[in-house]
């Protein structure tokens, strides 16, 4: 079978190797985490049980809140975070980033569900700055930051930036929520434990299924008192399903393999990054990454860069993505997060294939 004749995301399948997160998500990623609990232990029933409490505590704890309350969906656990604090303050109103999951992924849920008006702030392609929050020139309930911001590229604002923009809020009696899908994987880049972070913070989500790789499911985190709301709000949203320990189980066993790789993934989000910069035309964003995710943008039209990187999959059994997002008719870009995968990639190999697709660059980016 010749190289042209396989698609990017055939050739990625078939690749020996494949660099980024933590594998497939196959049947067998729930099978390892039974494998290792006692089966005659007693499910959740309806947010309830031993198996949820000691997991909620055990987040709550993480991130420095006084409870934390578990949903199967960071769609649902955000909804009802902005909800609670439009209700509280008397103001359906809530301001983040044009590219926040809520304003493009969610079909517009929060305004169609809760009736809450959204202010986008900054433009599409940089962060929101203090000066953004200082210019909103309405009542708003809350602000949402989401950390790292990952439609452009996974960046983050200074550290300072982030204590300045909390404090303003609290002076003006704004709540802050904090978008943590990735909470765990920027640790190493601001030198901060999870609860440190959360501290500016009067709301926190965090995901399982990302750099955790559960199979899914959220935790939100804050104080009790609000906790205990959104537990009724989960319930009217339909989340409280007769037993979410498939979701438990797996987020906890994985976060407790995983927590302690964040640094690891890192260095290798940071490696890979220098690499792919080096190969002509192509360029990263961030240019030196800030958690294990970045973004890769590639000067050439979408269909010749698939037929670059199937080729290269199929010669050297390195599988880097296997999708590409067009962004111009001569340009596209796509995704990476580094996980378990990248150590077992051979660096020899690894080198040679983006050796090659310089070469390639080379040949085809005027």
């Amino acid at each position: 079978m010749k190289d042209t004749e396989l698609t990017l995301a055939e050739a990625f399948d078939q690749a020996e190797f494949i660099i980024g997160g933590h594998g497939s998500r196959k049947v067998k990623v729930l099978q390892e985490v039974l494998a290792h609990v006692d089966g005659e232990q007693y499910s959740d029933h309806y947010g309830n049980g031993k198996i949820i409490d000691q997991f909620q505590q055990q987040m709550a704890d993480v991130l420095g809140k006084e409870s934390a309350v578990f949903f199967p969906s960071g769609t649902m656990a955000q909804q009802i975070a902005l909800r609670i604090w439009c209700d509280r303050k008397g103001i359906k109103r809530v301001a983040y980033h044009p590219l926040s999951h809520l304003e493009i992924h969610e079909e517009d849920g929060l305004k169609e569900l809760h009736q809450i008006e959204t202010i986008l702030l900054a433009d599409k392609d940089r962060l929101i700055r203090l000066e953004d929050v200082e210019g909103i020139d309405q009542d708003v309930a809350c602000l949402l930051l989401e950390l790292p911001q990952r439609e452009i590229g996974g960046q983050l604002p200074a550290y300072e930036e982030l204590e300045a923009i909390s404090s303003y809020c609290r002076e003006r009696g704004i709540k802050l929520h904090l978008d943590g899908a990735r909470l765990f994987e920027i640790t190493p880049y601001y030198q901060k434990t999870p609860a440190e972070i959360c501290s500016l913070f009067d709301s926190v989500y965090v995901s399982f299924y990302k750099g955790i790789g559960g199979i899914a499911g959220a935790i939100l985190a804050g104080d009790t008192d609000v906790m205990q709301e959104s537990k009724v709000w989960k319930r009217r949203h339909g989340g409280d399903l007769i037993g979410l320990y498939p979701y438990i189980l797996s987020s906890q066993y994985y976060f407790n393999e995983r927590i302690g790789k964040m640094e690891l993934y890192y260095e290798q989000a940071k490696e890979l990054a220098s690499l792919l910069n080096a190969c002509d035309g192509i360029h990263t964003l961030p240019e030196v990454p800030v958690s294990n995710m970045f973004h890769v943008h590639i000067p050439l039209a979408q269909a010749e860069v698939e037929r670059i990187l199937a080729s290269m999959a199929q010669q050297f059994g390195i599988g880097i993505t296997s999708y590409l997002q067009e962004t111009s008719g001569h340009s596209c870009a796509f995704e990476f997060s580094a996980g378990d995968r990248y150590e077992g990639v051979p660096k020899d190999k690894l080198r040679s294939a983006l050796e090659w697709l310089d070469e390639e660059m080379r040949k085809h980016v005027k």
